[in-house]
């Protein structure tokens, strides 16, 4: 069995998970999370600590997954999970219009994205843009198609880029 697996996820206080009818539902603070329990993977629950067991050896690597993404679920259902984006460029701007967001990026027209169920968005300043939710996956998803509207270029790094994501220049042509 994996390295991954064998690790036990224990709950944080206030969050529970229960299994019935062939899926996983994790509660807590943040909301409620659920996944179909795959064939051959065996969840116990005691004392508030989870552990999984593969029912045969084909089912070992499944079960790292299934521990990955349940540990995921639980950190979201508490915690919740935070991808921070920022606009570089000059005249490059966000702001909330109610619940949708609205980019300035360069274009002709401005950009109107709206927040799909479950996400939050917030814009603590003009050039800043923070996705806030307890799907992992989803805030992930969700800063991407942002990140998508403008990429950043290698010339002068203009666009949407992650506050962690470091742009590679390039240089350029010389006369």
């Amino acid at each position: 069995m994996s390295r991954v697996a064998k690790k036990p996820i224990t709950l944080p206080k206030g969050t529970e998970v229960n299994t019935a009818n062939g899926t996983i539902t994790a509660k807590g603070p943040k909301g409620s999370l659920t996944l179909a329990q795959p064939q051959g993977v065996s969840l116990s629950n005691e004392n508030g600590v989870i552990s999984l067991s593969p029912a045969t050896a084909e089912h070992e690597a499944i079960t790292g997954t299934i521990r990955a993404i349940l540990a995921n679920m639980v950190k979201g259902v508490s915690e919740g999970f935070e991808r921070k984006l920022e606009l570089v460029g000059v005249g490059y701007r966000a702001a909330m219009q109610g619940a949708d967001l609205n980019l300035s990026l360069g274009f002709s027209h401005p950009v109107l994205f709206k927040a799909p169920e479950g996400i939050t968005l917030a814009t603590p300043t003009q050039t800043e843009i923070l996705v806030q939710g307890a799907d992992k996956q989803r805030v992930g998803e969700v800063a991407a198609k942002i990140r998508g509207f403008r990429p950043p270029e290698p010339y002068k790094g203009k666009g949407v880029k992650y506050s962690d994501e470091t742009i590679i220049r390039k240089e350029a042509k010389k006369a």
